[in-house]
């Protein structure tokens, strides 16, 4: 069926939305900011642009996986830019800490939305890169390595790496090659293959018994070796992510049960060991179970941010009329509780409904791909970047311990929102695939 009555439509209201918020930031500030305005126009011309191209050229896959998360970098562009401007009725960043994180992100969302549109346009057919395989297992090892070799502890965690005056998290960078390495290795997953054959002929004369169990012992070790680092470096979210994805994938390829049960016992167990080892961990889970006891030291940012999404209410208090400068990291970790403050509760729930959205649209073109690899890329990115999202805000509303990650497209930060676009132009280059002989 032709949708495209249907996402015009969306895109519509789509501009509606950027003309209603930035018009509102640009009233909010003691004079008119023309800036604003100015912003509004260029993300309109962005998304107009963005969705011509994969709709001119490429007109097979599913277009609303780039409408969905171009609307959620708009809010938080909008959140972004409210946050480097001092306004009329609320709190704003002290001038010194003001870095127009706005502007650097609005260049950062042009590149991701550029690679988005690259990774359509210029890959091959997606099943070629399956024999890579090593390849991706080199890479992963290596970016999970980088922050405990090169890192500086930030916020109780060694996982920011500095090279050149370039600062990222290698850890974004190293799930995007988890989960290629993991579709490789586990497409293929009860066919015989020259190790499980040996290995198995040594333990039984029905080798082709073992092929399935033995498959799984490399990408086991590798997960597990992932994982570790990420305990080493104190980075809890980035552990948490990297297990759903590894546990999502597995039972996707090979539909049993035993498998998901014997990796959470092994996850519990690392779990246990990493409490007791660590003294962030333990003070994570403190915080997580009284907050209050510890508001005006180690549970600040989760008291404020509480404090915050309950100001709010339902319907907010009004772009600009919240003290979203009294939480730390507002920028990155605790936007949601900045927004939800400002915009209200009801925003709070259309954000994460936009990601429970883009999630059945990435699902849906795992369904239809033509392969295993791709079906499983589409189902690793997938769980990546929806397990982030339930981490984040399980994390700021004191659902779970509090973890430093980001929220995808929402949150400040470049790294996060090119990996976030390549990762979703990689499973719209599935859905075109998919759905291109249908």
């Amino acid at each position: 069926m032709d949708t495209l009555k249907e996402e015009k439509r969306v895109l519509w209201l789509t501009y509606l939305l950027i003309a209603t918020i930035f018009a509102n930031v640009a009233f909010v500030t003691p004079t008119f900011d023309k800036g604003a305005v100015i912003m509004g126009v260029i993300l309109c011309g962005l998304l107009a642009y963005s969705h011509f191209i994969i709709r001119k050229f490429f007109p097979d896959g599913d277009k609303y996986i780039l409408i969905f998360s171009n609307i959620l970098a708009v809010i938080g562009l909008a959140m972004l830019y409210r946050l480097d401007l001092p306004v009329s009725g609320g709190a704003y960043m002290a001038d010194e800490a003001r870095t127009f994180m706005a502007t650097k992100q609005i260049i950062f969302f042009t590149l991701g939305v550029a690679a988005f549109i690259l990774v359509v346009v210029i890959l091959p057919d997606l099943k070629s890169f399956s024999k890579y395989k090593y390849f991706y297992l080199v890479v992963t090892l290596l970016f999970m390595s980088m922050g405990s070799l090169l890192g500086k502890e930030t916020f109780g965690a060694k996982n920011w790496v500095s090279i050149a005056g370039f600062s990222f998290q290698p850890s974004e960078f190293g799930k995007v090659a988890l989960v290629a390495y993991l579709a490789s290795a586990l497409k293929d997953y009860g066919k015989p293959s020259k190790f499980s054959k040996k290995v198995g002929d040594k333990l039984s004369k029905k080798g082709s018994k073992y092929d399935g169990a033995i498959s799984l012992i490399e990408p086991a070790l590798v997960v597990m070796i992932s994982l570790a680092f990420m305990l080493l470096q104190t980075d809890l979210g980035s552990a948490l992510i990297f297990f759903a994805i590894s546990l999502t994938m597995l039972y996707i390829a090979t539909s049993k049960g035993k498998y998901v049960v014997m990796a959470l016992l092994l996850f519990i167990v690392g779990a246990v060991a990493g409490y007791f080892l660590f003294g962030h961990v333990r003070t994570r889970v403190m915080i997580w179970q009284n907050p209050w006891e510890y508001g005006y030291d180690a549970g600040l940012q989760l008291v404020q941010s509480l404090i915050a999404i309950a100001n709010g209410g339902f319907l907010g208090k009004g772009l600009g009329m919240g003290y979203p400068g009294f939480i730390p990291v507002i920028e990155s970790d605790f936007i949601f509780s900045g927004i939800c403050e400002e915009l209200g509760l009801l925003t709070g729930l259309a954000i994460i409904i936009l990601y429970f959205l883009i999630f059945y649209r990435c699902i849906r073109a795992a369904i239809f791909a033509k392969d295993n690899f791709s079906r499983l890329l589409a189902v690793g990115y997938s769980t990546m970047i929806v397990s982030q999202v339930l981490v984040i805000i399980g994390g700021v509303t004191g659902a779970i311990p509090l973890t430093g990650i980001t929220l995808p497209l929402v949150s400040y930060g470049g790294s996060s929102v090119l990996i976030t676009y390549i990762s979703l132009g990689i499973i719209q280059k599935i859905s075109e695939d998919g759905n291109s002989n249908e």
